[in-house]
């Protein structure tokens, strides 16, 4: 919206913003957090060419379905990093004793340094393509939504708005996130730190990938273990099977996902993968030491599940780790 330098503009009665209180964040020091459910569940795009074709995910008792507009496409991975700096706004400021609100304002200066983009022109063009795709977005999820999920659809931004001068320059910008976000930024149980090198991966599946491995496989020693196919269901992805697990396999082999070590692993006619934290930990950020988790790895495939309770909890005792199909390492004793 154009207006005179220096004031304010005045929003519809439309408007979340017209009785939203300001979160108004003036640095974007923060350390980088993400929120669970984003980390697991094919809520994004992988690929960096335009996506119309929903994602309509469904285990057990979860159902994801996702819809683009066509004029801007599915929001990708790559856009959610404006997730998960709001995320990591709203944990540091109540960390800090201050309020916060879904309503952001903000510099996009700010917002691109902290997720490890350049500054320039044409940056901030890509950062409101990706307002205008994260907004026109719907998803629509049982998780925390009821009975009732189908009706409660939401964007990932309800609105924004750049705030420019008449001369062009820009001041500012702000934007509304749906409550469904919010919420689950509030409950700390549900957002996780990440490592800010995360920015610097430049896939969609890596960085996938990275998500899920933080997700499930978190600080424990023994990490966690996927069936191949398993992570090709999770991630909503439109490559073929075959062309995902190359992509798995060249990630593996390239081990570049940072605080974690990948293993290819076969096992009974199946492809698994193992994701180990670099360093070994003595708990996980939820004070908790748990044995080698799995998903996939050790069941027929007809019989995986994957609810957000089960990927909480399914942790096997190591003594039936040890007699599991790749879920511990070759000749541990």
């Amino acid at each position: 919206m154009l207006r005179d330098d220096h004031r304010p503009a005045q929003p519809p009665d439309s408007s979340e913003r017209s009785w939203l209180d300001p979160f108004i964040v003036a640095t974007g020091d923060a350390a980088p957090r993400d929120q669970r459910d984003l980390m697991e569940r094919p809520f994004f795009s992988l690929a960096k060419t335009p996506r119309t074709r929903p994602i309509l995910y469904k285990a057990a008792d979860v159902e994801v379905q996702v819809l683009a507009m066509p004029e801007h496409g599915m929001a990708t991975i790559w856009d959610a990093d404006v997730l998960i700096w709001a995320a990591s706004q709203i944990v540091a400021a109540e960390n800090s004793g201050f309020r916060t609100s879904r309503f952001f304002r903000f510099t996009p200066y700010h917002l691109l340094r902290a997720i490890g983009r350049p500054t320039g022109n044409h940056q901030y063009l890509l950062l409101k393509a990706a307002l205008a795709r994260l907004q026109s977005t719907v998803i629509a999820t049982t998780i925390r939504n009821g009975p009732h999920w189908r009706r409660r659809q939401f964007s990932w931004v309800n609105e924004w708005e750049e705030m420019t001068t008449r001369a062009g320059r820009v001041e500012g910008m702000e934007f509304v996130l749906p409550e469904w976000f919010y919420n689950s930024v509030i409950d700390r149980s549900l957002v996780l730190t990440i490592d800010p090198a995360y920015f610097r991966l430049t896939g969609g599946i890596e960085r996938w990938l990275y998500r899920v491995a933080r997700k499930h496989a978190g600080h424990q020693r023994h990490g966690w273990t996927f069936e191949v196919s398993h992570l090709h269901a999770k991630s909503g992805s439109l490559a073929r099977p075959s062309d995902f697990a190359l992509d798995i396999r060249r990630i593996a082999e390239r081990q570049r996902l940072p605080g974690y070590l990948l293993q290819i692993e076969r096992e009974n006619g199946r492809e698994l993968l193992v994701m180990r934290p670099a360093k070994a930990s003595t708990g996980t950020v939820d004070n908790r030491v748990d044995a080698i988790g799995t998903s996939g790895a050790n069941r027929a495939p007809d019989s995986i599940e994957e609810s957000n309770r089960e990927s909480n909890s399914s942790c096997l005792a190591r003594a039936q780790v040890r007699r599991s199909a790749g879920a511990a390492p070759k000749g541990e004793p």
